[in-house]
């Protein structure tokens, strides 16, 4: 799940439209042939937007984000507050210097009068003080005036960075709707691709199913084995190498189960050969011997010709491990089909064909979950 929306192009000399068919049915988005051009190449990349102007502007966006974040530009707010302190101190003092101003216009005016209404004698004193008191006030009204014009600049320089402040939001906020348009378009082209494979994934475990159906019903088409006849001999090897050719190329990991089942004949001692069947046409009432002990059964359900074992032992080499065997002998406890209650009044034929059919090996397949 951690990989399952990484996109992959596939990248071969393969070429036809079955081949590129298949290769989107597995989950691939695009093949690239081996003569490819670089504009191919191109296209590709900025289709998965790895290149071209939504990479760059992606990459230009994470940069501002990392240098605010580490300090070194700074962020806007603080800056903000910065500039409306200043000015509010400017304003503050040309506050001050124009209140001063008319105190002292008020005082100017009062002496005036005060001039007016003195006798002359006292007019010639007071002349000098006038003038010097004219001289000190001059530098006064000229840092008012400076500092009235620093106060407007200031001014207009906080209304053009609101203005640049302003503009910059309209920007980002253009841009991360950009972002959030492109997001939703990937969430929806990811989603689409995961029903694809999802979907794919079924139909592929569905037609596994059925392949490994169709393997384990073949393999148990003939089953049954003679009498004295080993169950796991060299027709039962050639049957299990074929199987597992055909799990190997369908990458099949899992147990493959071999259960022996022994017949419970009717027969007749032959001397050194052991035992033998019954003649067809005797009753099963005649016969010497039906079925063999429990213990004796389980045994001969074990008997393997020595390549069979070999190659039985050699398999978790030869696949990894992706392939285990096991052999498990029922001996005569599990008939396929029931045998009848009594003997009387059936022959020893019909009595061998429902232990012929008895008498046989299964094999059945369990995939690793």
């Amino acid at each position: 799940p951690a990989t399952a929306t990484i996109p992959i192009m596939m990248y071969t000399a393969d070429k036809g439209e079955l081949y590129v068919g298949q290769a989107r049915a597995l989950g691939a988005i695009g093949v690239l042939p081996k003569e490819l051009e670089p504009v191919q190449v191109s296209k590709v990349l900025e289709s998965l937007r790895i290149i071209g102007e939504d990479a760059k502007a992606r990459e230009e966006h994470e940069v501002v984000k990392a240098k605010e974040a580490s300090g070194e530009y700074p962020s806007l707010e603080s800056f903000d507050q910065d500039l409306r302190a200043m000015i509010q101190q400017l304003f503050d003092q040309q506050r001050a210097i124009l209140h001063r101003e008319l105190m002292v216009h008020h005082e100017k005016i009062a002496a005036k009068v005060v001039d007016e209404i003195r006798p002359p004698e006292s007019k010639d004193v007071e002349s000098g003080q006038r003038k010097t008191n004219v001289v000190l006030r001059n530098p006064l009204r000229v840092a008012t005036v400076a500092l009235a014009v620093i106060a407007v600049f200031f001014a207009w320089l906080y209304w053009q960075r609101g203005a640049s402040v302003q503009e910059l939001q309209e920007a980002n906020v253009d841009l991360q709707r950009g972002i959030d348009e492109r997001q939703a378009i990937t969430m929806q082209d990811t989603y689409a691709i995961q029903q694809q494979l999802n979907e794919s994934r079924e139909s592929l475990g569905v037609a596994r199913n059925i392949a490994l159906d169709s393997l384990e019903w073949a393999a148990n088409q003939s089953s049954q084995y003679g009498l004295n006849e080993m169950p796991m001999g060299d027709y039962r090897l050639s049957v299990v190498q074929e199987l597992s050719n055909h799990l190997i190329a369908l990458d099949f990991r899992g147990l493959v189960r071999i259960e022996s089942h022994v017949g419970n004949f009717c027969m007749m001692f032959s001397g050194p050969d052991g035992y033998a069947l019954a003649p067809p046409e005797m009753p099963a009432t005649g016969c010497g011997q039906i079925g063999f002990d429990p213990g004796e059964a389980y045994e001969m359900g074990l008997r393997q010709s020595v390549a069979f074992a070999n190659f039985i032992n050699l398999a978790g080499e030869r696949t990894g491990g992706a392939i285990r065997f096991e052999i498990i002998s029922l001996g005569s406890a599990n008939p396929l089909i029931d045998y009848p209650a009594t003997a009387e009044g059936i022959s020893a034929a019909a009595w061998n064909e429902i232990a012929s059919s008895n008498h046989r090996v299964d094999i059945s397949l369990y995939p690793d979950l």
